[in-house]
């Protein structure tokens, strides 16, 4: 019995010989990867796919969100530009506009000074003439006064000092550029 028993040991010892637990150990096994693969791993697939879709989603839309962004950043660029070209396009509108309204002004003043002086001519002028009309008739009543006196008989008929009055002034203005300095 000793060399059955020997076997038996052998059996037991050698790790591949199958031996009864074995089986069992195979079977239950099969039976936990049966399991695992029918209702475990197909929905940890469903899900880890599922996750895999919504990050791919992700960055699709972060992919069109950055397109968008790079796109309204160069429309904005573009709008700043045109902006900038507008704002220098009016301050140049406004300079021109302020040159031709300065001038306008200039023109307005210019018209003005001359209308103001040409009003200040007439003044003058209707002033001189109220002036020598005053003077003419002062003149001409001291003049029929003193050629009263002289004559010895009185002027006093309007139509006689008239005359005598214009007679006198017309030989004063005659001899006026004789006697004034430097005419000859």
């Amino acid at each position: 019995m000793t060399g059955n028993t020997e076997r038996v040991n052998l059996a037991e010892s050698n790790f591949l010989v199958p031996n009864g637990t074995f089986f069992v150990e195979l079977i239950a096994f099969g039976i936990i990867v049966y399991i695992l693969g029918k209702w475990v791993i197909p929905p940890i697939n469903r899900a880890m796919q599922a996750r895999q879709d919504a990050i791919r989603d992700d960055f699709a839309e972060l992919d069109e969100a950055k397109a968008k962004a790079e796109a309204a950043e160069n429309e904005y660029r573009e709008q700043l530009v045109e902006a900038r070209h507008e704002a220098a396009k009016i301050r140049e509108q406004a300079r021109e506009e302020g040159a031709l309204i300065i001038a306008e002004m200039r023109e307005k003043a210019q018209a003005e000074s001359e209308r103001i002086l040409q009003l200040a001519h007439q003044q003058v002028e209707a002033e001189r003439r109220q002036v020598v009309a005053q003077l003419r008739t002062e003149v001409g009543t001291m003049a029929t006064t003193l050629a009263g006196r002289i004559v010895g008989e009185s002027l006093e008929d309007d139509e006689r000092r008239d005359r005598t009055v214009e007679r006198f002034l017309s030989n004063l203005e005659s001899s006026e550029p004789a006697s004034q300095p430097g005419a000859r």
